[in-house]
């Protein structure tokens, strides 16, 4: 690879991304649905520009629509903050050591990388409590607020410390930084600045950094740097606890010895992985590839879009996420040629985003090879905090609200409570004459659909338990109580991968269900639809033709979800 395929100089950015990526900046922020009109003017764009990337966006995936309307950030969002915590090497060799640290020391752990003249989280291991962390991955400090940004700070450069003096003169409230409360009123600059200067110094002279309540009351951490493995600070280990529990000095005395054991320890695994990087490139240099078949991401574009949207749709906005997002396909990022590859893009073009993502301040290079680009932390703020640890019901919603749309029948979602199931999740449609089923209803699982579903997906083992311990009792007069009877059907069940159920739990109702799989292809949720049935409806297996395909389209789609939300963080389905 040659220097001459490094992009140099300042050119033209690609106008379409640039401005893509301000909408997602400005929705970021947002904490609800946002009108078209409203992101116009927050980013000075013309409605009409807006709407074609809305447009985009949604078609991508990347945003949904509410109300046929507003716009809300989408799961597949997180692809963009996944490629920064895939390409940085950090978070997934070491969220084990810090949820290993939560345990011992049962306080919260976070993991933290320096942004601009701020921080950013990376991995946060919790403990639930009535009074608990509630930073997400993503979440953006300033320096001055929290331990890790004094850790960061003992390595600036004047031009730093003066970008973080004309932020301070901007911003004196924080207004700009949504995870922390901000200041009720501006402090004197000096006060703030020889705070921090005091433990900036610390943080040179005694290797870690105590936050008294700098954040809000009550709130104490103590921080120590994670060694990269040419030496320097990448990272920084927190223990954060409540001074319900523990004094600001208290938790440094208690925790800091473990928390230096466990940074030490996670030092030496990025020493260890970046070796093993290393090896692998060889390998793939030997053998003429420039990115790894199996960690290449799903392109989140396609010829066909355009062809559909025509003039509404910014191809290079899609194309210029596309190379974003093929940046995480290896450690440490890609060269120019081989993000072309991932991204399926002619050079040109690929050089063109990579261009204008570097100006933006989305994307830099390795200090150890210049030639290969990789995330920076600020793709976390596109929006990665607003979907990333979403209720399970916020991600079925929408999927949902769309087929019942569909279907014209109310749809709902359900798990394995016990013996019964538990509605998790619905969309009803309003009718004189309704099925009154709420979110935390609970059927008994052998005469309902879902159920079946439910209990089909559960290992052989389990099944044969459930139903020697069953006593089913019958709901109406079509009710399947007898256990041979039972086992049969959750045989057929779990080959059929569906289940229908005809006035079983209640006369007049029926209904039909799909599973929903997790990451790992077991059966998490059941999916389902419900509608009438009586002397006037058609027979059960016209229902079963028509609305299978929907149901399975749609449990297709809100698993793509699941997968994505539950990739780096844990999912629960309650």
């Amino acid at each position: 690879m040659q220097e001459t395929e490094r992009p140099a100089g300042r050119e033209p950015a690609v106008g379409p991304l640039e401005r893509g990526l301000a909408v997602l900046r400005t929705l970021a922020a947002e904490h609800g649905p946002a009108r078209p009109a409203d992101l116009a003017r927050a980013t000075g764009l013309a409605r009409s520009t807006v709407d074609r990337i809305a447009a985009t966006l949604v078609r991508l995936g990347y945003l949904r629509t509410v109300d046929g309307r507003d716009l809300l950030p989408a799961p597949r969002l997180l692809e963009l903050g996944d490629a920064y915590l895939a390409a940085s090497g950090l978070a997934d060799p070491l969220e084990p050591l810090a949820a290993g640290l939560a345990d011992r020391l049962d306080e919260s752990v976070s993991l933290a990388v320096p942004d601009g003249d701020g921080i950013r989280f990376v991995t946060q291991a919790t403990r639930r409590r009535a009074m608990s962390l509630s930073f997400r991955i993503g979440d953006l400090l300033p320096a001055e607020r929290c331990a890790p940004g004094a850790l960061f700070a003992a390595g600036w450069g004047e031009e730093q410390w003066g970008a973080w003096r004309a932020r301070r003169r901007r911003d004196p409230l924080d207004a700009g930084f949504s995870a922390v409360p901000p200041r009720a009123s501006a402090p004197a600059e000096a006060e703030v600045e020889a705070g921090f200067a005091a433990r900036v110094t610390r943080a040179r002279t005694e290797g870690y950094v105590v936050d008294d309540q700098l954040i809000e009351p009550g709130l104490v951490a103590v921080a120590v740097p994670v060694a990269g493995p040419e030496g320097r600070p990448v990272a920084a280990l927190s223990v954060v606890s409540h001074t319900s529990r523990h004094s600001a000095a208290d938790l440094a005395g208690w925790a800091l010895g473990d928390l230096r054991a466990t940074a030490a320890r996670m030092a030496e695994v990025l020493r260890s992985e970046q070796l093993r990087e290393e090896q692998l490139r060889a390998e793939q240099s030997a053998r003429g590839a420039a990115v790894r078949e199996a960690e290449a991401p799903a392109l989140p574009w396609s010829a066909a879009d355009k062809a559909e949207l025509g003039a509404e749709y910014l191809q290079s906005l899609a194309r210029g996420l596309s190379v974003l997002t093929a940046l995480g396909a290896a450690r440490g990022g890609l060269t120019l040629s081989e993000a072309a590859l991932a991204a399926q893009l002619p050079r040109a073009t690929a050089r063109r985003s990579l261009l204008t993502l570097q100006q933006l301040g989305y994307v830099g290079t390795d200090p150890r090879d210049p030639r290969r680009f990789r995330p920076l932390p600020a793709v976390l703020g596109l929006g990665h905090t607003r979907v990333g640890a979403p209720a399970f019901a916020e991600i079925a919603e929408p999927h949902l609200a769309e087929l019942s749309a569909l279907l014209g029948e109310s749809t709902s979602v359900a798990v394995l409570d016990g013996d019964d199931i538990r509605y998790v999740a619905r969309v009803a449609m309003r009718r004189i004459m309704s099925v009154n089923i709420q979110v935390g209803t609970r059927f008994p699982a052998h005469a309902t659909s879902m159920g079946r579903v439910l209990l089909a997906g559960l290992p052989a083992p389990e099944r044969a338990r459930y139903l020697d311990r069953l006593h089913p009792e019958a709901l109406t007069p079509r009710t399947v109580t007898g256990r041979t009877r039972l086992e049969q059907i959750l045989h057929d069940t779990a080959l059929a991968g569906h289940a229908l159920v005809d006035q079983e739990l209640e006369e007049g109702l029926r209904s039909l269900a799909v599973p929903v799989h997790d990451r790992a292809g077991r059966v998490a949720a059941a999916l389902n639809v419900s509608l009438h049935a009586g002397p006037d409806r058609r027979p059960p297996e016209e229902d079963r033709a028509e609305l299978l395909p929907a149901l399975r389209a749609t449990a297709t789609r809100l698993e793509a979800d699941l997968a994505l939300v539950a990739r780096r963080r844990p999912l629960r389905l309650d």
